[in-house]
């Protein structure tokens, strides 16, 4: 299936046919799947997991579908969220897009219709940088709060009696993991994503 089959797909939705016929059109074509049956169990997931394609189901109890892609997009806004519905309505598509969902597929699922809409999401290339998406170590969330702060690279290194090239390093290694590829966008996006509590103490670790 033109290089998806090195995938991997989070799938969440609280009916378990539903769950059971996606996730067996998947791994049919050699996606590896891991399901959720509740929101909140996927959030904490995706927290110290990647995944390359997020696919929800739009009506849940607790958290709908929109709310949980308003969650993710907060989270990990690198990872597309794909719908289901088992209804389609205008102001339903546009509150979703506004939420970041990238596409929409009606029930019951058709496997032809579903595998070209996750096709057209995932990436093909066969490349996925190994570090996307995982959470930050205790090293770099400590040059992250001290480059926040207008610390340059020698004085984050002084202070935490470190070389230079060590936090040239770590800066390096966030920017990768968030997918962006200068400072202001990474401050931009750890103010975005709570990604760190400004409150806590340095941690020396390496």
């Amino acid at each position: 299936m033109r290089g998806v089959a090195k995938q991997h797909i989070f799938l969440l939705g609280d009916e378990p046919g539903v769950r059971e016929v996606a996730k067996r059109i998947l791994e049919g074509a050699g996606i590896k799947v891991t399901c959720f049956a509740d929101p909140t169990t996927c959030l904490v997931r995706l927290r110290s997991q990647h995944c390359h394609l997020l696919i929800t189901d739009l009506k849940m109890p607790g958290m709908d579908g929109i709310e949980l892609s308003m969650k993710v997009k907060r989270l990990a806004p690198w990872i597309p969220v794909l719908m289901i519905s088992g209804y389609g309505d205008i102001p339903t598509a546009v509150r979703a897009i506004r939420a970041g969902v990238v596409d929409f597929i009606e029930k019951p699922l058709d496997k032809t219709m579903f595998m070209r809409k996750v096709e057209s999401i995932l990436p093909t290339d066969g490349f996925t940088d190994p570090d996307l998406g995982k959470p930050s170590t205790p090293a770099e969330t400590n040059v992250l709060r001290l480059a926040l702060d207008g610390k340059s690279s020698k004085e984050i290194a002084k202070l935490l009696h470190r070389s230079t090239r060590t936090v040239d390093g770590h800066r390096s290694n966030l920017m990768r993991k968030l997918d962006i590829d200068n400072p202001i966008d990474l401050a931009k996006r750890v103010a975005a994503m709570e990604l760190i509590d400004m409150t806590g103490k340095l941690d020396p670790g390496e």
